[in-house]
């Protein structure tokens, strides 16, 4: 099976509050978008944040759709990119987790939570290139 992530579909509690975070938080434009979801194209992948009713509906497991133990990323270019993106993320809705700082295991990250509690860790990482289309790769290249 080929090794690819199609779509993460993030609930949300309301959509105008989320497209804040992500369309002008991010900058990312939607490519599609009605009263239930707001589609994101993103590097190789779809990010959708859903009103979280419908997306149990369409899971069928009402109750469950929620933040969970995880974090998703977004990798900048250099170092001193991490704690502007979480001030920005901040600005337009997301609340700060941690700030930026080095971890033991190198690099330089801080934590956001969007608003509806999605934690997102903005990275940089010397050994994780970025190319010019977005896509990160671990390690050298």
């Amino acid at each position: 099976m080929q090794p690819q992530m199609s779509c993460i579909a993030l609930g949300v509690a309301e959509l105008a509050r989320s497209r804040r975070f992500y369309g002008e938080g991010f900058g990312w434009k939607p490519v599609f978008e009605n009263n239930e979801i707001i589609f994101y194209q993103l590097n190789g992948f779809v990010l959708g944040t859903w009103l979280t009713t419908a997306l149990e509906s369409d899971m069928q497991r009402p109750g469950l759709a929620r933040p969970g133990a995880f974090a998703l990323a977004h990798n900048v270019a250099t170092r001193n990119d991490v704690q502007p993106v979480l001030d920005r993320l901040v600005l337009y809705g997301g609340r700060l987790l941690r700030n930026a700082a080095a971890p033991p295991h190198g690099g330089f990250r801080g934590y956001v939570a969007d608003p509806d509690d999605h934690a997102w860790e903005i990275a940089w990482n010397p050994s994780w290139p970025i190319s010019p289309e977005g896509h990160v790769t671990f390690g050298p290249p």
